[in-house]
């Protein structure tokens, strides 16, 4: 599921001068179609009023937000009133007087005395809700501004543009801002005395762009493609270390995913990213270029992600936690296709690719990646492209229609490509698993099937919701779900739970998101802040008992499907590397062993991906995806977080080095490689 996190997403600035004006923008995704709107009215009173929309795939935000500027140019007065993505209520008020602010939001509340000028950073806030930060900072000689509750906000120019709208003409100008999240924040902005937002692009995603305009946003979106290239550059080369020639790994414990058991100290080699040899094969030789002592730290194969949304940025997030392969479950064709040629080429920091096709139905609740069909030759023709380019299987999605989905599996079969996806709307689970599907993503789409009826819109956000208050009462041992479990099993129709990013149907305001507890103190402050931000409406105690006895359920159905024979894919659709660490916790809680949870993030998602051949264990003749780890996570799951290298073919990474880039501190110290060559 894609968030669109509005802090990080969209910033502008605007003088705190008092005259009227209306500003619209258009949010567009697909190459044009209209998703949404951001209508900013700044009125004659001192008083700005942004109302704010955006609908895709049948969810996201609608917010109203008023503010009022102080003579700095940061908010004296701030409120945004609204609903989330997922339908959790927004309400954020803040009020700065005699230098002493003071903020409440549904999910957290303070006071700060001010020794200066700051900024306050809106946990719910609208795309405009960045303005008095920016109008301030672009005031500043020292290019920086303190941001409250913490941080600091800088920015700097990357790229010049002129736009065009018929005869008129406008000079903007690509900003990268640096203080919120972990990476750097691109922003168009106009070229004025007064500048202000002209667009926010996340590439292959969403334009925001302003009203008229919006024949320049392909454009745009390219240079500013090229301006974060050039970020990625600098990034992958300062934070790789290649492996040329022979490397041995000395006393490491080998984890054998096949069997799900560690094995004992052993020495392993690889050269020019292969393993070579293992145990007494793998003894030192003058040409080794380097020796790495594991001292009895354990070697694992790289894990698999299963179910992944890639963007530019994720790499370096998916590479510290030990990812090295990602299964990407729907993007952009084109985006997808860069990022595929940019890993191959080892221009930027990500693991290795495997590509799921995207087929999605034409709807007015359509989400609009990789092909909107409409009839079946339409889906034959998106599987024929997707098969040419190398793709190992498809996703359908909440849209499909019904009566094609069996012809289009067995058409996507005989072109050697696996099945997967949503159940579409008005059908069920043992629909889909009967008409051909060989996956079902997500643990609500398989739950759905047992709480739908032939009515029920599961487009809409009843698909969480209806889980979120019926699984509390589904009994397991009925006749009904024994004989779907036994359907599964004997079709070997795999799953991919995600069952960690659905922790967020339990999350109240303020309390920090379960899923990211263990990690949440190594996170930059304002990341830790917006970890306490709910998803979910849960609007009294009697709802979150229900929804935290559902969300139990969903887990223990997760280890029933394992222990039923269904192949378990560890996939997340949520915060790159952390996510997955947290699934396989919660594959321990549902009953499995730490090392047979390993085994699903390593054997499985190889063999699931079609590359077992290739990785997924520790083999001779296999490639060298491999991360060592302190402690010892076939026991304790929980040092699956204590990664100290990863080494991904012919290089080699230090999460802690990665981590330390975008600001969060180690879980581990680096075991950093000896160069006898030096």
């Amino acid at each position: 599921m894609r968030r669109l996190v509005l802090a990080c997403c969209v910033l502008s600035f605007a003088a705190p001068v008092f005259c009227a004006e209306t500003i619209r923008y258009l949010a567009l995704v697909d190459g044009g179609k209209q998703a949404g709107h951001q209508t900013v009215v700044h009125a004659d009173d001192g008083v700005t009023r942004v109302d704010f929309i955006f609908k895709d795939n049948g969810r996201g935000p609608e917010l109203k937000e008023e503010y009022t500027l102080a003579a700095d140019g940061t908010f004296k007065t701030y409120s945004v009133k609204g609903a989330s993505t997922f339908g959790a209520p927004i309400d954020e008020h803040f009020s700065i007087e005699d230098g002493l602010a003071r903020w409440k939001s549904t999910s957290d509340q303070g006071e700060q005395r001010l020794k200066g000028n700051a900024a306050y950073t809106p946990l719910g806030g609208t795309p405009r809700s960045f303005a008095a930060a920016m109008s301030a900072l672009s005031k500043r000689a020292d290019g920086k501004l303190p941001l409250i509750p913490s941080g600091m906000l800088t920015m700097r120019k990357v790229r010049d543009a002129e736009v065009e709208k018929g005869s008129d003409k406008r000079k903007v100008q690509l900003l990268m801002i640096t203080g919120v999240g972990f990476t750097p924040t691109p922003l168009w902005v106009t070229d004025d005395k007064v500048p202000r937002m002209f667009a926010s692009i996340m590439p292959g995603y969403l334009q925001l762009i302003e009203e008229g305009w919006q024949g320049n946003a392909d454009a745009l979106e390219a240079m500013q493609k090229q301006a974060e290239n050039e970020l990625l550059l600098e990034m992958n080369a300062r934070l790789s270390n290649p492996l040329p020639g022979a490397t041995l790994i000395r006393n490491a414990r080998i984890f054998d995913s096949a069997r799900a058991v560690l094995g004992p100290a052993s020495d392993l080699l690889i050269e020019d990213g292969r393993i070579v040899s293992i145990s007494g094969g793998g003894e030192e030789r003058a040409s080794t270029a380097r020796v790495i002592d594991a001292r009895g730290r354990v070697l694992l194969p790289g894990l698999f992600d299963m179910h992944g949304h890639l963007d530019d940025w994720q790499g370096g997030l998916h590479l510290a936690a030990g990812v090295t392969t990602v299964r990407d479950m729907g993007n952009d064709n084109a985006t997808l296709q860069r990022l595929i040629a940019d890993e191959r080429a080892g221009r930027r920091l990500s693991p290795g690719i495997v590509a799921s096709g995207f087929i999605e139905g034409e709807s007015p609740m359509s989400a609009r990646n990789g092909f909107v069909i409409s009839d079946l030759e339409s889906a034959k023709r998106a599987v024929d492209w997707y098969a040419a380019n190398g793709y190992v299987g498809i996703k359908i999605y909440n849209s499909f229609p019904k009566e094609h989905l069996r012809d289009t599996a067995a058409y996507a079969h005989g072109k050697g490509l696996r099945v997967s996806g949503h159940v579409p709307v008005f059908m069920r689970a043992r629909d889909v698993i009967e008409q051909g599907y060989d996956e079902i993503q997500h643990i609500n789409q398989v739950l759905l099937n047992f709480l739908v009826d032939d009515a029920t819109d599961t487009r809409t956000l009843e698909r969480f919701y209806l889980p979120a208050k019926k699984v509390a009462d589904l009994d397991f041992d009925s006749k009904q779900v024994q004989d779907f479990i036994a359907l599964m099993a004997r079709k070997r129709v795999a799953v991919d739970p995600t069952i960690a990013t659905f922790d967020f149907i339990r999350q109240r305001p303020g309390q920090i998101a379960p899923a990211y507890a263990a990690v949440a103190d190594h996170m930059p402050p304002d990341v830790q802040r917006g970890l306490q931000v709910a998803s979910f409406d849960i609007p009294d105690d009697l709802t979150a008992e229900r929804y935290e006895r559902s969300y139990a359920k969903m887990v223990e159905f997760v280890g029933r499907m394992y222990r039923a024979g269904i192949p378990i894919l560890a996939g997340t659709d949520g915060f790159a590397g952390f996510t997955l660490q947290r699934e396989l916790e919660l594959y321990v809680e549902a009953g499995m062993t730490p090392a047979q949870a390993l085994q699903i993030a390593t054997w499985n998602g190889a063999e699931h991906s079609r590359m077992l051949q290739d990785r997924g264990s520790i083999e001779i003749g296999k490639r060298a995806d491999l991360i060592l780890v302190d402690g010892d996570p076939t026991q304790n799951i929980a040092d699956i977080r204590r990664v100290a290298l990863v080494i991904k073919g012919g290089t080699a990474y230090y999460p802690s080095d990665i981590y330390e880039a975008l600001g969060i501190r180690p879980f581990a110290p680096a075991l950093r490689i000896p160069d006898r060559h030096r």
